[in-house]
């Protein structure tokens, strides 16, 4: 489980909301937490600007992470992150520890591609909407994929994506579709022009 990411913390005795406030505003740091596995919860202080610069990067999310915490290194993925309502500002952040032989359960972007020569679009003049932008997927950490492409190349107007009909990567599933058929959500929508597709397949239903 090689990552690519490290977060460097400090392990924190002083706890509880006066303790995180002066965290915030007198050191630039943040209360942070890492869990799971065998070890205990353990409380931590991380660098705001360090895990901002950090965030800036979407596979950060999807990441196996590497967690040095005063020289101790263990692997951990981002579970969770507390935002400032109004402000470019992170409150708090979850890290749960993952062990390479245990499946991990985590939201993944998905990237649509060939959408401006999508069939549907180019030929027949539809227009596509998102219906979702990434999924819950479960997998072995080396298994976990950045991002799931979605390929629009082919997909013809009036058509809905379901997430049966994504591809993804060997040795990943929906944790959606293993609940059964009637989790089997859209995706997404190419939607035909006015008095397309979509329409003659409504009237065809009344």
């Amino acid at each position: 489980m090689s990552s690519d990411y490290t977060v460097s913390a400090t392990a924190r005795a002083d706890v509880g909301k006066g303790a995180s406030r002066r965290l915030r505003r007198l050191q630039g740091e943040i209360p942070a937490i890492v869990y799971g596995g065998e070890k205990a919860p353990q409380m931590l202080n991380l660098i705001h600007k360090d895990l901002i610069r950090l965030l800036t990067d979407e596979a950060f999310f999807t990441s196996i992470l590497t967690l040095d915490v005063d020289g101790q290194k263990e692997s951990v993925i981002l579970k969770d992150l507390q935002r400032h309502p109004a402000k470019l500002r992170v409150l708090h952040a979850d890290f749960l520890r993952v062990d390479a032989d245990t499946p991990i359960t985590l939201h993944v972007p998905l990237h649509f591609i060939n959408e401006d020569s999508c069939v549907g679009v180019k030929l027949a003049g539809g227009n596509i909407t998102h219906a979702m932008t990434d999924i819950e997927v479960q997998c072995l950490p080396k298994d976990l994929p950045e991002f799931i492409e979605v390929d629009m190349a082919a997909v013809e107007a009036g058509t809905i994506l379901h997430i049966s009909d994504i591809v993804l990567p060997a040795g990943v599933e929906s944790t959606a579709l293993a609940l059964g058929e009637d989790h089997d959500h859209p995706v997404v929508h190419v939607h035909a022009p006015h008095g397309g597709a979509d329409e003659e397949e409504a009237s065809d239903e009344e």
